[in-house]
């Protein structure tokens, strides 16, 4: 009977990987939705457009219960993080003040991105081969790069490794791996505090001192960081599943059309965003219904980059050759929102610089995975790399790593059960954006 028992419990601890995980992110999720409550309209795929650009769907915050979590994840200084800044004045000078940081002559762009990627990528070291994670070795190059952009000079090592350490507790704490490191951001905080005089671009005047720390630290430092390490682990891992693709980059490195098709089906198939949230600063009249002032909109980018296309879920780059601009245009694919309704500041600069990160990977390494693949990559996309061309087999590495990425989403299934929950709870308990807006105006001011 014993031996029974035991044969039994080994055959359930060996099925765990198949399961576990499935049912435990559906309890987070039941969670989630029990203590933040069932707010918001989600908007149909057909509406998305009319309704994400209409000017009444301007609200950020103020409103949505869903603020509160995205501020405790976002702190410090989440008042004064550009996305989550209300509409008004405060807002229009912040968003000025990153597009003239961001905005460059293509050429500039493209000869920052070589260089800061020669450099950082030439610190990796994988010998005849090597197990890694791709969000891990993109996010130096983005804290160098950024940095530059911010503060017009080389990044040292001693910022780039600040700037690293932030993003990381970030975006981990927002996969609910692990939970916020408050001391690990302050020490950013308190580094841009000492060089707000050594930044050659005017700051915001209408945030203080304190403020104008935190919003380089929010949109420079946390948000481009954190979303072109995503967007670049998602495009290397893509690569890494489809030798063909992989071996038509390499060799050849010039054809920009292919790469371009490759980078816009993997914004399409893995989109940064997963539900993004607006509040209706006033009515917004549809064809058959009116969503009221005050609605909490969601707006899905998977289900809207799915509609319209055969075969949504797979990944097809011929899907854009000779594409027209008009068809183009009219589908569904918003990888960097909407013009009228906050879009991404980095738009014109992520792709132009994407391209060149990938051809220096390309040209140093070839990568092969096993590992699984989803929208919200926690396994921050690990990969088997080579050297390029030294033709090593990697059949024996790729069954390890499967083995492992599907016992790890076990434990990481399990962690971001008990550490969601806490980190729900404890927004829910600071109710940091109810409060602040409780004694601040939409602008920001002081009542």
């Amino acid at each position: 009977m014993r031996r029974l028992v035991l044969l039994a419990l080994a055959g359930l601890v060996a099925t765990l990987p198949k399961w576990l995980p499935a049912r435990v992110i559906a309890l987070r999720m039941k969670i989630f939705a029990l203590v933040n409550g069932d707010e918001g309209l989600v908007v149909p795929v057909e509406d998305f457009r009319q309704v994400y650009g209409h000017p009444a769907a301007d609200g950020r915050s103020k409103g949505a219960a869903l603020s509160d979590l995205f501020w405790y994840w976002l702190a410090p200084g989440p008042q004064v993080h550009q996305e989550h800044l209300e509409p008004g004045p405060r807002y229009d000078e912040v968003a000025k003040t990153t597009r003239n940081i961001l905005v460059k002559p293509k050429g500039e762009s493209e000869e920052l991105t070589q260089r800061v990627a020669t450099r950082v990528l030439g610190e990796l070291d994988i010998g005849s081969g090597r197990l890694i994670r791709l969000r891990d070795e993109m996010m130096p190059i983005w804290a160098e790069l950024y940095y530059e952009l911010v503060f017009g000079e080389p990044c040292p090592r001693a910022a780039r490794d600040l700037i690293v350490g932030h993003a990381d507790d970030v975006v981990s704490a927002l996969k609910c791996v692990r939970p916020r490191n408050m001391r690990r951001r302050g020490r950013l905080t308190a580094y841009l505090r000492r060089r707000l005089d050594d930044v050659p671009h005017p700051l915001p005047s209408r945030l203080t001192r304190e403020e104008q720390a935190y919003y380089l630290q929010g949109t420079f430092f946390n948000t481009a960081v954190v979303q072109m390490s995503e967007a670049m682990a998602h495009l290397l891992m893509i690569i890494a599943e489809r030798p063909d693709v992989q071996r038509r980059l390499a060799e050849n490195p010039d054809d920009d059309a292919y790469l371009d098709r490759v980078l816009d089906e993997g914004l399409r198939t893995y989109p940064l965003f997963g539900i993004a949230h607006r509040i209706a600063t006033g009515d917004i009249e549809l064809a058959d219904r009116t969503i009221d002032e005050g609605t909490v909109l969601l707006f899905s980018y998977p289900d809207f980059h799915h509609a319209g296309f055969d075969r949504p879920a797979e990944f097809e780059p011929s899907r854009w050759e000779g594409c027209p601009a008009h068809a183009r245009k009219e589908a569904n694919f918003l990888p960097f929102g909407v013009a009228q309704n906050r879009p991404c500041p980095a738009r014109g600069l992520a792709p132009v610089t994407m391209r060149v990160v990938t051809r220096e990977f390309l040209r140093r390494f070839s990568l092969s995975t096993s590992a699984a693949h989803t929208r919200s990559i926690p396994n921050r996309g690990p990969v088997f790399l080579t050297p390029r061309g030294s033709g090593r087999d990697d059949r024996g590495v790729l069954a390890y790593l499967a083995v492992r990425d599907r016992w790890e989403d076990v434990w990481r299934s399990l962690a971001q059960l008990v550490f969601g929950t806490f980190m729900v709870l404890d927004a829910r308990r600071l109710r940091m954006c109810v409060r602040y807006f409780r004694t601040h105006d939409l602008d920001g001011g002081r009542k």
